[in-house]
Parts: structure tokens; sequence; C-alpha cells
């Protein structure tokens, strides 16, 4: 199936990232969200992320100009309803990503290929919802999306052959390398090594075995990242990366995933990391 027209759905940062890089790939993309101020919101990280490129010197004005051009804001859902292709990107909450796509599965044309960005909720539960299981899939993009290569494919019980091709098309069309996810499993490929590790960092920390510095500063230096553990999940959001640590606790029942206390905490005192302006470090200043 050719694809002309994307809808993302939420514009947060992760669904403004996904928009931009779907009209980088010269999709005519829809922006949706419930609350108008998020969308301009979105619309504005879009267009700093694009002025930052062309201070690089890796697009034009023009370059710019066209793309904004292709991505339209909006709080309508009806208005998804030609999209070819529909990212959902909201809340990592299950009730409400059964009653989108449910909604979607009413609105959407009936070739249209509904795909999930979850982390970590069951594709085929998800899929359940719809009376079109074989066009639905995992499209997990990494953050921050502009700036990271990967895209996770997953595959659910009924996934077609098709869907899934023309998910790789897409994938390479917006310029991202797909790995494909024979089958659901919680954290699929990333997040299923990423998270675990993450969590040791911080039960390290919440048991004074290290000091948050020396924590990252051992792995900074021992395996050549550019961030140590502790500022990965501050980027990321404490209260994201806790839900899915919790997600994973509860699939596996495996005490290797239950969140730190100090996580916890940290989580209910509203210090979410690097958007609130204190996590693990403090951001404020």
């Amino acid at each position: 199936m050719k694809m002309k027209k994307v809808a993302v759905l939420g514009a947060g940062r992760m669904g403004a990232g996904i928009a931009q890089v779907t009209a980088q790939g010269g999709f005519h993309v829809i922006l949706r969200d419930l609350q108008t101020a998020v969308v301009k919101d979105a619309l504005g990280l879009i267009e700093r992320n694009l002025d930052r490129s062309i201070a690089e010197g890796q697009l034009t004005a023009l370059d710019k100009a066209e793309i904004m051009g292709r991505i339209q804001g909006t709080t309508d859902l009806n208005s998804v309803r030609e999209a070819d292709l529909v990212i959902e990107s909201v809340v990592e909450n299950m009730a409400v990503k059964k009653q989108i796509f449910a909604e979607l599965d009413n609105i959407c044309h009936e070739h249209a290929i509904l795909a999930t960005n979850t982390s970590s909720l069951s594709i085929n539960e998800i899929a359940a919802a719809t009376k079109r299981t074989d066009r639905i899939l995992g499209m997990h993009f990494h953050n921050p999306v502009p700036y990271t290569k990967p895209v996770e494919l997953v595959r659910g019980l009924h996934t077609s052959t098709e869907t899934l091709e023309t998910a790789k098309q897409f994938a390479s069309a917006i310029n991202k390398s797909h790995v494909v996810v024979e089958r659901e499993s919680p954290g699929f490929i990333m997040n299923r090594i990423l998270v675990p590790f993450l969590n040791e960092a911080i039960f390290l920390l919440s048991e004074g075995i290290a000091s948050r510095e020396d924590i990252d500063k051992c792995i900074r230096d021992g395996l050549g990242l550019a961030q140590g553990p502790l500022e990965i999940a501050d980027a990321m959001g404490l209260d994201k990366l806790h839900e899915v640590i919790v997600s994973f606790y509860e699939e596996f029942r495996d005490p290797k995933y239950r969140p730190p206390m100090y996580l916890t905490s940290l989580v209910r005192s509203g210090h979410l990391g690097k958007k609130s302006g204190k996590g693990f470090y403090d951001y404020s200043n």
C-alpha cells in the first residue's frame, strides 16, 4: 500500500518527534492532541528542532518551510479519517489505548494501518479492541525521535506480512533503521535491556553503594557512553521510567523488575527529571 497521509495521535515530545521525521520524509502529517495548547507547543518544538538543523547546515530555510507546511495540527479526531497510517503515541495506559484504537477502527478507512508507539504494553490486547487485527502493529520509536535511528516494528499475533512490509518501507522513507520484534514481549528489544540497566543503577544509588556522579562516571567511561544511567533516566522522565518498570513487574512477576522505592518517592514528589527541573540531578539553574 502506498502511503501519502500519516496521522500521529499525541503531541507530546515523542509525538512531535514522530510528526517531524514523518514530514521530513515527505508525508503529509496530521498531528492531533486533546488540547490546542499542547499541539501549539509541539509545533514550536518541531520548529526549534528544524532551526537547529539549519544552524548545523543540514537544512535550509526553504526545507523548513516545506516541512512545516506538511504538518497540520488539530484537536479533531475525525481529521485522521483519511490517514493511510495512524501512529498512536499517547499516555502509556492500556485502557486509554484500547479506547483510542476502538475509535480509530470506526473512523479510519478499512485499509488504514494502526500502529502504537507503546514501549511496554501488549500489542495483541490493543489489537483486540479493533476488527482489523491484521493491520495492527507496534512501531516503537526512541527518544529523542529526530536524533535516534532505530524503530522497533513489533508483530502482533495476527499482524499480516503485508502490514509489516509496509511499515518497513515507511521506516526507510523517514530515514530510520528498523528491527523486527517477531512476537510481543514487554519492552521489546531496547527497553528489555535498557530498563533493568537503569533500574540497577537506581538501586545502587538508593543503597548508598556509590554517589550518583560516580555511578554515571563509571558507566560513561567504562562503556564509552555519552551519558550515565542516572542521566539517561532523568532525560527519559522518571515517571515514564517508573511506569515501564511497574508494567514489567506486573507482566513478568519477577522481583528483578521491581521499582526501587527511591524512584517511586521521587515520582510521587514530582521530581521527574529534566522536564520538571529536578530528578537525580538538579536542572533548575
